[in-house]
């Protein structure tokens, strides 16, 4: 025996795909469960930092795969093409004894049909996205994919009568998300007046996310510490770096500090926010503060979705509360303007920034008890015995 095969993990064979930050995250909550199920247990695939941490044999990196749009992900068609065949190919040829597949639904979707061809059993954990658009492809998951371990109670009525069982395992982000400092104590960690309002700013976890939206907000953010009694602080995504901040700004001076490693903190701490679509609205949802959400991508990708998208929202607080509860500003309304205006509606209105805060309240309870990646790891390791 070599003294690879003697140091190779003696359990079973489990290949991950997860290919964004969140599904990088909540796939290294679940690994970890796993581990403790599965002694042994070897995992490889698609992920990023955190999947790396919990000990999976990262193939490639999740962020070189990263995208925002139709549009935009030609400019990563190479990278992920090449990623597709290479996972194809360990799925064909070394048959994996589970495929745990992670939102990134175009790609994993592609992927679970080759899986399905070679009976490779697959578990698809946070599922996509078929209550806000193309529900036709209920029959091609159920088709394709083992098992279902879904984050939102209204996703499990969408697979009844298809044939997949779909399980409602709770979000995983009411175990992520948690502050470890209160108020005060952040102002001071990071040089805050405790004087002044503060509004902290969310501009995405991707460059191409940041680079369309960090301009206006920046200006926004302008205005409102012109006002003399409101601060603001950029929260720095894991992903992105200053120098992506640079690129965004396009030569200008970003006129608010940057901090790197403490959103929640920030976020708890914040009078309002101003945040981009995607996972971190429903972390500051958690997180009980009032926020603006915005969005922009190219224009023929937003005609696009729009013929697409079948829910009236874009932001997952208003999606789960099924009304609007927090402003969205899309597009060409996601301007300074229209983001000072509804941040200083929170600022100026005491009663409507605390019916707010309320309403957001009322969404944990909606999301289930915690423990998702555990239960999905129960999933895991009754398709691996």
């Amino acid at each position: 025996m070599t003294a690879a095969e003697a140091s190779a993990p003696s359990g079973p064979d489990v290949l991950l795909i997860a290919g964004e930050a969140s599904g990088d995250m909540h796939g290294a909550d679940l690994i970890a469960a796993l581990r403790s199920r599965v002694p042994g247990v070897r995992v490889r695939g698609i992920g990023g930092a955190h999947l790396r941490a919990s000990g999976m044999e990262t193939l490639i990196d999740a962020i070189t795969l990263s995208t925002m749009g139709l549009v935009e992900a030609r400019e990563r068609l190479g990278a992920v093409w090449r990623a597709y065949r290479t996972m194809r190919r360990i799925v064909r040829d070394e048959k994996p004894n589970l495929l745990i597949l992670i939102d990134f639904a175009e790609f994993n979707l592609a992927l679970a049909g080759v899986a399905h061809r070679h009976r490779v059993p697959v578990l698809y954990y946070i599922s996509p996205q078929v209550w806000a658009w193309r529900r036709g492809r209920v029959r091609k998951i159920a088709r394709r994919v083992s098992r279902l371990a879904v984050v939102f109670p209204f996703e499990v009525p969408l697979y009844a009568g298809s044939g997949v069982q779909a399980d409602f395992v709770g979000h995983p982000l009411l175990d992520r998300v948690r502050i470890t400092r209160e108020r005060a104590a952040t102002f001071a960690a990071h040089g805050l007046d405790p004087t002044k309002r503060l509004v902290a700013l969310l501009p995405g976890s991707r460059t191409k996310e940041m680079q369309l939206l960090l301009p206006p907000m920046a200006e926004a953010a302008a205005r409102l510490t012109a006002r003399g009694d409101c601060q603001c602080v950029l929260a720095l995504a894991d992903t992105l770096s200053q120098a992506d901040i640079a690129v965004s700004m396009r030569g200008a001076v970003l006129p608010v500090p940057v901090v790197s490693g403490d959103t929640y903190n920030l976020v708890h701490a914040s009078d309002a926010v101003i945040v981009a679509s995607g996972t971190a609205t429903l972390e500051t949802a958690l997180l009980e503060r009032p926020m603006v959400i915005v969005y922009r991508t190219a224009p023929l990708t937003f005609a696009l979705a729009r013929r697409l998208v079948s829910v009236p929202f874009i932001g997952m607080p208003n999606l789960v509360a099924g009304r609007a509860v927090v402003p969205e500003l899309l597009q060409d309304a996601a301007t300074a303007d229209r983001m000072v205006a509804e941040v200083e509606r929170f600022l100026d209105d005491p009663a409507y920034a605390s019916a707010t805060s309320s309403a957001l309240a009322s969404l944990r309870h909606a999301l289930g008890d915690g423990g998702a990646a555990e239960r999905a790891a129960g999933i895991a390791a009754e398709m691996l015995a």
